[in-house]
């Protein structure tokens, strides 16, 4: 079962209240004794679509037995929601959370199994999505406290509209032993801005550290992530983490940066991490319509130690064009196929032109034999740091080929 990462919905919220007019203290009424006990009815669940106005009312009823006079009856709204105009009898200000609210005297007096009604009237404004409206009074006719009651509710909506996570990556070049800096970005495209009161499955980027590297610096707002959920604070070393903004809140628009400083390894290689935007238990939000954009990559590009870059490998080079691994010399190969082994007498259609990960582009094999005989493994060298080491074949005799001497190059490979 997960672990939430906030408190119960009801004490989150009463957290976030902030109340312009003292609550007063005037006691509730107990058993035997005298005095107004409001209850107040429930609004219904709606969906409205961003600028539609929901307008309804609700029922306040004494079940006390002294009537509640100068009752105060307060509403507050989450920050996707506003009010369309201002009543008189009404005082405006903002929750501690951001959103408005209004303290409103009703003017009337509640007698004992008497009832009054009073309307409830905000609109959704264009970038709502996960919304909430507070309202009621206390069970005397105060404004209301901390925390949530028969007198005191909370409605949870849902805006007819959805928001769009999407991540964005990074890319840098270092040497093997260094060290790059890296941000992996989390932004929401809009319409809807992300505040979910009512669920842990908050907004999250997760980040997966490029192989070959390791995190020596790492925000404090990125945990470590296991199978399905953040592990533990903050700390470097892990080869995945899940980042969230401190407040659990990401406005339409609004982009949350992360940098990474990572570690090369010395035997690294060229390397990707993949980032995705999601929650933090790595579950892709319903909210999230669009999955296009989830996903975004941290590039490492890494300089080889022996003077060489991306898929070449030390060892190789001749005259005529580098082809990643081996050479081309007018059109015949020499020195290697970059596929760990060389061929000779095959003939190419070109020169050189650098080959990703050590494979031929100069040109077409022919009916050259293998001179890999002890490279019985063959293929590309593992990006783990293994190298190739030339060495001159020994023979009786040299071949003339077009008036010129070529040397087979014979190409080793360390087990990996």
């Amino acid at each position: 079962m997960r672990s939430p990462l906030r408190p119960a919905a009801a004490a989150v919220a009463a957290a976030a209240i902030g109340i312009a007019v003292p609550a007063l203290t005037a006691p509730v009424a107990h058993a035997g004794e005298l005095g107004p006990d409001l209850v107040i009815s429930t609004l219904p669940v709606a969906s409205p679509k961003p600028g539609e106005v929901y307008d309804k009312t609700v029922i306040v009823t004494n079940n006390g037995t002294a009537a509640a006079r100068d009752v105060v009856f307060r509403i507050g709204l989450s920050r996707g929601l506003d009010f369309p105009e201002h009543v008189e009898g009404c005082t405006y200000s903002t929750t501690r959370d951001g959103g408005p609210q209004a303290l409103c005297d009703l003017h009337q007096t509640v007698e004992p199994k008497a009832s009054v009604t009073t309307r409830v009237r905000f609109r959704a404004r264009p970038d709502a999505l996960l919304e909430y409206v507070e309202y009621g009074t206390s069970p005397t006719g105060a404004a209301p406290g901390d925390g949530f009651d028969e007198a005191n509710r909370r409605l949870a909506l849902t805006a007819d509209s959805t928001a769009d996570l999407l991540a964005e990556g990074d890319k840098a070049a270092g040497d093997p032993g260094g060290e790059v800096t890296l941000t992996a970005t989390l932004r929401d495209a809009g319409p809807g801005r992300i505040q979910n009161e009512e669920s842990d499955e908050q907004p999250g980027l997760l980040v997966r550290i490029p192989a070959g590297t390791t995190a020596v610096q790492v925000p404090g707002d990125c945990a470590p992530f296991g199978v399905d959920a953040p592990t533990g604070p903050s700390e470097p070393g892990h080869p995945k983490y899940v980042c969230w903004p401190a407040d659990q809140i990401i406005e339409a628009g609004q982009k949350l940066d992360y940098t990474f400083v990572l570690k090369i390894g010395k035997g690294a290689r060229d390397t990707r991490g993949e980032i995705t935007a999601s929650s933090v238990y790595g579950t892709h939000l319903d909210v999230d319509k669009n999955r296009a954009n989830d996903t975004a990559y941290l590039d490492v590009d890494v300089t080889d130690s022996g003077g060489t870059s991306g898929g070449s490998t030390a060892g190789g080079s001749t005259a005529g064009g580098s082809t990643g691994g081996g050479s081309t010399a007018g059109g015949s190969t020499a020195g290697g196929s970059g596929d760990g082994g060389s061929a000779t007498g095959g003939s190419g259609t070109g020169g050189g032109g650098n080959a990703p990960h050590g494979q031929s582009t100069g040109g077409t094999s022919g009916t050259g034999t293998s001179a890999a005989a002890a490279d019985s493994t063959g293929g590309v060298l593992a990006g783990t740091g293994s190298d190739g080491r030339p060495l001159l074949a020994a023979g009786a005799g040299a071949a003339v080929v077009a008036g010129g001497l070529v040397l087979v190059a014979v190409r080793r490979r360390r087990a990996v």
